[in-house]
């Protein structure tokens, strides 16, 4: 990796309690990582409820973050764009970048199940062209172009966007979409319906996605991985476990995962980093796609710790793990 890269965390916003006390811990997981040096928090959008909540309104959320937060940038990883309209949603990020200070970034996808397209009325099958076509309106709208009709452009006026684009692809042939249409690259925390390790398969990808590149100003690689940090692996696995086999249970049905695998097998898929810093430092130390990384975002989901050892989670990344690869906060911790 670059000497300096970022550190970003993401969280689906889940908890173990009510969906209030839920909302109000992953609220304070980002005022944590704006005292620890955190450079951004991103927020995963989900329209359908994840096993202990999900969140279906990043930009709202991320407007409360930016009252309670100091100079973390806030980020969606992802906004489901096809479900969005483009000129509303330019309109929702510019008005949380303007409130933020110019803090705000944007990753974009086309979500995943069906479900969610129909209650929005948006045809499924339409979702890869949808996405290109509500990409290039939201770019216009946040270049302060006309969109929709003659003299019409968003209020307020959006900074510049240039390099704060990203999007998040699942494929060599995505890679090189997301490099042509100028966007930076977001890699999933693991690829799932192949033989060979995650960072084997995504590799081959980010490459692609450098090469491909051809704009003036230097791209971006954000490299997201579920990375849980604790005393040991047993206590690791005692705060994630649970939510993990839930989850495996949901990639069961899809014929992604086989039946009957242990936590242990079932974080290995997730391609997880977990246990004692100590070990999880050896092993980002080995991983392939780390070294062309600009950005590592690390996740729990689809572990669901409770907000103590979140925030203790926070605390070892930035303090022990991320510094021993070499990132230092951009700012003092905590000014």
């Amino acid at each position: 990796m670059a000497p300096r890269f970022r550190l970003g965390f993401l969280t689906h916003v889940q908890g173990r309690g009510d969906l209030a006390t839920t909302y109000a811990d992953a609220q304070e997981l980002f005022v944590v990582a704006d005292e620890l040096g955190f450079d951004v928090g991103w927020v995963a959008q989900h329209h359908v409820p994840l096993g202990g909540g999900g969140l279906s309104s990043p930009w709202t959320f991320l407007a409360h973050a930016a009252a309670r937060t100091k100079r973390i940038r806030l980020a969606t990883a992802i906004t489901i764009l096809p479900l969005e309209h483009p000129v509303r949603l330019a309109e929702d990020v510019s008005v949380v970048d303007t409130l933020s200070g110019g803090r705000v970034e944007i990753g974009l996808g086309s979500g995943s199940g069906p479900q969610e397209y129909a209650a929005f009325g948006v045809d499924f099958a339409r979702k890869r062209e949808l996405t290109t076509e509500h990409l290039a309106i939201l770019r216009a709208a946040l270049s302060n172009q006309e969109v929709g009709t003659d003299g019409f452009t968003i209020q307020p006026p959006a900074g510049d966007f240039t390099d704060r684009i990203w999007q998040g692809v699942f494929s060599a042939p995505g890679s090189r979409y997301a490099a042509e249409a100028g966007a930076n690259l977001l890699l999933n925390r693991a690829a799932y319906g192949y033989e060979e390790p995650t960072d084997v398969v995504q590799r081959p990808w980010a490459d692609e996605f450098t090469a491909a590149w051809d704009r003036p100003h230097e791209p971006r690689i954000g490299l997201s991985r579920f990375i849980f940090p604790a005393a040991d692996r047993r206590t690791a696995v005692a705060q994630v476990g649970e939510g993990v086999l839930r989850a495996t249970e949901g990639f069961v049905q899809r014929g992604s995962f086989p039946a009957g695998l242990s936590v242990e097998d079932a974080l290995r898929r997730f391609h997880a980093f977990y246990g004692h810093p100590d070990e999880i430092v050896a092993e980002l130390q080995a991983e392939r796609v780390l070294p062309v990384a600009t950005d590592l975002i690390a996740q729990f989901n689809p572990g669901v710790p409770d907000r103590d050892a979140a925030i203790r989670a926070l605390e070892l990344l930035a303090t022990e793990i991320a510094p021993a690869l070499g990132w230092r906060p951009a700012v003092t911790a905590g000014v």
